[in-house]
């Protein structure tokens, strides 16, 4: 019955977006926001060390060689002045005369000597004397702002090679959110894996709903983002991410797609932000991956392909279908007429002027199969079956509205 959707294997391309929105979070997990007018930027500076681990490698090691070469030639020209001053440059060649440095005999000399002393090389030709004092405290101050730097700039280095983003490029979603049934009530679902045999260590997950809205007094807001519950409040949102998981939020009345049947949800524009956040086992670093799905990258009807299989004393994944999903029987009608048609065929409900899902209900009761009479999704898809077309929902509104929709 359940056919597998070749057209979501890894591989192919995206189908080209209807409405041509501009994603909040690319599918790769990067921010499409960028900073202008910042007219402060001063306030970089004063937080030096993270905006020189946010730059780009290029600017990165750039700083890195200057960091380094300038203070090299501001002591090596200290040395020679120093040099220059006593007149050691004049007695090169006389023997009784004690020069500051011995064997510097040019500016040359005097940046070698500014580079063995700060990298504690020393090569043993040029060498300070007891008899200059103020190279004395030159040297001293050369030996402590050169720790410095080394500490400064190795720790941006070792920051930057270690950032925690490179680990959430092994952390994978699935490239398609699905809606079908499970346990009878509307999910929306998305597949989450690690490439990687190190685990995440307490992992969470997060979903965000990104839409524009208007308030009640007219303020427009482009980009509002509402919660998703994924399991919050049972704990489910904690992931123990061995293999693959499938993260499911239930459409129930605190869903802002409660009210959302299958046209209604084709026809709006919004954009699901889903963040996963953990723990690197091996350093101890926090990371986070981030996806997205727009509206024509939410299937319905749809579920994933299973990944996991048994084999001789072990589980296997199988990330060739990680993205694959096949198609299964759910019915059109939002989540909320599912539950309208749940009370009424639980509390057999009639008014006065039986409404026509009522009268159809009550004649497949006795189709259903045992056990069954009390599933919303049971009783919508025998209506669908005896009638022999989807049901259809009429809509006067958007998601973010009180519809009004009616099943038929």
């Amino acid at each position: 019955m359940a056919q597998e959707n070749a057209a979501f294997s890894p591989g192919p391309e995206e189908p080209p977006r209807r409405r041509g929105r501009q994603r909040y979070v690319e599918k790769d997990g990067r921010c499409n926001v960028q900073q202008g007018n910042v007219r402060e930027t001063y306030r970089y500076l004063t937080d030096l060390f993270t905006t020189l681990v946010d730059l780009q490698w290029r600017l990165s090691l750039l700083f890195f060689v200057l960091a380094y070469a300038l203070t090299w030639l501001f002591f090596g020209a200290i040395w020679w002045l120093i040099a220059y001053g006593r007149g050691d440059l004049e007695h090169l060649e006389d023997t009784a005369w004690t020069p500051c440095v011995n064997n510097l005999n040019g500016f040359v000399a005097a940046f070698l000597f500014s580079i063995e002393t700060e990298t504690t090389i020393g090569y043993g030709h040029r060498v300070i004397t007891d008899q200059c004092p103020e190279g004395i405290v030159l040297l001293l101050l050369q030996a402590i702002l050169g720790s410095m730097v080394n500490a400064f700039m190795v720790g941006c280095m070792f920051v930057k090679i270690s950032q925690p983003n490179k680990r959430a490029a092994t952390l994978v979603f699935s490239s398609h959110a699905v809606v079908s049934l499970r346990d009878g009530r509307l999910c929306l679902m998305f597949r989450v894996g690690d490439l990687r045999s190190s685990h995440i260590v307490e992992a969470s997950i997060r979903a965000k709903l990104i839409r524009s809205r208007q308030t009640l007094e007219g303020e427009f807001i482009p980009l509002h983002q509402t919660d998703l519950s994924v399991g919050f409040d049972t704990g489910d949102d904690r992931l123990f991410l061995v293999s693959p998981l499938v993260i499911s939020h239930e459409i129930d009345a605190a869903s802002p797609f409660w009210e959302a049947s299958r046209r209604a949800l084709e026809r709006d524009d919004f954009e699901i932000v889903v963040i996963l956040e953990g723990m690197v086992e091996a350093t101890g670093m926090t990371c986070q991956a981030r996806s997205s799905y727009l509206v024509d990258e939410v299937l319905w009807g749809h579920r994933f392909t299973s990944v996991l299989t048994l084999e001789d004393g072990f589980y296997e994944v199988d990330y060739a279908s990680f993205h694959q999903t096949f198609e299964v029987p759910t019915p059109s009608c939002s989540a909320r007429e599912l539950a309208e048609a749940a009370a009424r065929l639980d509390a057999h409900l009639y008014w006065s002027i039986p409404s026509r899902l009522d009268e159809k209900a009550e004649k497949l009761r006795p189709l259903l199969p045992p056990g069954s009479h009390g599933d919303p999704a049971t009783a919508v898809l025998a209506i669908d079956t005896t009638q022999g077309t989807t049901a259809q929902c009429k809509e006067s509104g958007d998601l973010g509205s009180s519809p009004g929709t009616e099943c038929h």
